[in-house]
C-alpha cells in the first residue's frame, strides 16, 4: 500500500498528472455536448408538436415558441460544446434550459435521476427521474466556461480574440 501512495505522489506521476490535465475538458465537452444534441433531435423526430403539447401541459408559455427555440438551443449548444465553439456563450441559453427543466419537472422527483421502482418479466421499470443529471449537465458546463473547452475545441484555433489569456 505504501509503494501505491508513494508512487502516486512521485514527481514522474505529478509531471504525467500535469501533463494530461489539459485534456480533461474534452469527455466533459464531448458527452454535455451530445447529450443536448441527442435530446434536441430526439424531440425534432418525435415531433416539435409533441414537445409543444409537454409544454403546455406544464403551462409554459407561448410553447410552440418555446418548444422551438428550447431545440434550437439544444441542437446548436450541443454542437457548439462538442466542437469546442463558444462555449462560454452558448452555455448561457444552455443552462436556462437545464433550470427550466430542473425546476419545472424534476424538482419534485428528488435528486436521483434512476428510481428504480421493479423487475419485471419485461424488465427494470422506473419512475421518474429527479434533478440530478440536470445538475451534472450545469456542472460540465461551469468546468467548460471556467476551465477552458480544452484541445481540439474550435476556440483554441480560431476564437482567441474573444478569449483573455489565464494567468499561470
Amino acid at each position: 500500500m505504501t509503494f501505491l501512495l508513494n508512487l502516486f505522489a512521485s514527481p514522474a506521476c505529478d509531471r504525467m498528472r500535469t501533463a494530461l490535465a489539459r485534456w480533461a475538458p474534452l469527455p466533459i465537452r464531448l458527452i454535455v455536448g451530445y447529450g443536448f444534441l441527442a435530446h434536441g433531435l430526439a424531440k425534432i423526430f418525435r415531433g416539435p408538436d409533441i414537445f409543444a403539447g409537454i409544454l403546455g401541459a406544464i403551462n409554459v408559455p407561448m410553447p410552440h415558441m418555446m418548444s422551438w427555440l428550447t431545440i434550437v438551443i439544444e441542437v446548436v449548444g450541443g454542437i457548439a460544446v462538442i466542437v469546442g465553439a463558444f462555449v462560454p456563450l452558448v452555455s448561457i441559453p444552455m443552462a436556462v434550459v437545464l433550470l427550466v427543466a430542473m425546476f419545472t419537472v424534476h424538482f419534485q422527483y428528488g435528486f436521483s435521476s434512476i428510481k428504480l421502482l421493479a423487475i419485471t418479466a419485461a424488465g427494470a421499470q422506473f419512475g421518474p427521474p429527479g434533478y440530478e443529471t440536470d445538475l451534472l449537465y450545469l456542472a460540465g458546463l461551469l468546468a467548460l466556461v471556467m476551465g477552458g473547452s480544452g484541445p481540439l475545441a474550435f476556440d483554441n484555433l480560431f476564437g482567441r480574440a474573444y478569449r483573455r489569456p489565464v494567468p499561470a
